[in-house]
């Protein structure tokens, strides 16, 4: 099987994964925002339609596609051929979509078979992940096969920036005296301008900040190079870089300050700036700080 047929396989399995929860209105979303929301090309989306067209889930009306019937099983496709650790990686990247797209939210159910045919992975991978990331305390297990999605509170968020604070400004410290001829200037010298082309076109573009944080995070993290230090990057990607549980409200404007906020950071470090790199830091940290808690207790108030 060949690398997109796979790609289109996975896709499928997830969109029948959220047909199923509701997630995923009647008409569909136009092709371009799905191929937005599952981060494929159109022409991969084409084919996705065409094959739920086909199986009597989806029908076309004009430019709309309307959903005649509730997926079933056997609408999509059996799971990967690929080694486990490749099976991991994909799952992994599944899992965190889900969540950057709400489609997993807190105090919702789910079960390790559901989310092993959404990502078209084996379920003793999703079982060994799920075990794994438990450690956390954002998931925990109902029943064998069974698990939530856990809401936390202030305290919580603010213990988690204590780590990342020391996390990032030591990290920081050590990018700052990488040697010359270290490939990761070159990489923070395009990243800078990628940052530049997001803003300058951010509109409707502001969900692809996602994994543009991702990628500076994990840039500045790889300085340490400490094996603890990038394996915190899994953490602090779904708390703080998929926004979980955040308010979308103003999600828009928190990201064009972000956005703003690493490329002052990055300049600093370019230029070789040690006070004005660790300055800008500290307040990216102390603004991400507040719009998170300030996230958290709305959530807060409307579940009380």
């Amino acid at each position: 099987m060949s690398r997109s047929q796979k790609l289109r396989h996975n896709v499928v399995n997830q969109v029948i994964y959220d047909m199923d929860r509701g997630h995923i209105p009647s008409p569909l979303p136009s092709q371009s925002s799905l191929a937005e929301m599952y981060n494929v090309s159109r022409t991969t989306v084409r084919h996705i339609l065409a094959h739920l067209c086909e199986c009597g889930v989806l029908q076309a009306a004009g430019s709309d596609y309307l959903i005649l019937r509730k997926p079933e099983n056997n609408d999509g496709f059996a799971c990967s051929g690929e080694p486990l650790e490749a099976q991991t990686k994909i799952f992994e990247q599944a899992f965190f979509s889900m969540i950057n797209q709400r489609q997993l939210r807190a105090g919702e159910s789910f079960s390790e078979l559901q989310l092993a045919r959404a990502a078209g992975v084996s379920p003793v991978v999703v079982r060994e992940y799920l075990l794994k990331f438990g450690r956390y305390n954002l998931i925990e297990s109902e029943k064998r096969g069974h698990w939530s999605m856990k809401r936390f509170d202030q305290r919580y968020a603010e213990q988690l920036f204590e780590l990342r604070e020391m996390l990032e400004t030591h990290a920081l410290q050590r990018f700052l005296n990488l040697p010359a001829d270290d490939p990761r200037w070159f990489q923070a010298k395009t990243l800078l301008e990628r940052h530049r082309t997001l803003r300058d076109s951010i509109g409707d573009s502001f969900r692809k900040f996602s994994s543009l944080d991702r990628e500076f995070h994990g840039l500045l993290l790889s300085a340490a190079d400490n094996i603890f230090f990038d394996q915190s990057l899994e953490i602090i990607s779904v708390i703080f870089h998929f926004h979980y549980q955040w308010d979308e409200s103003d999600l828009k404007q928190r990201n064009i300050i972000a956005i703003d906020e690493h490329m002052t950071i990055l300049s600093a470090l370019i230029c070789r700036s040690d006070m004005d790199a660790m300055l800008a830091m500290r307040n990216h940290l102390q603004t991400a700080k507040q719009s998170m808690v300030r996230s958290i207790n709305q959530t807060a108030s409307v579940f009380h």
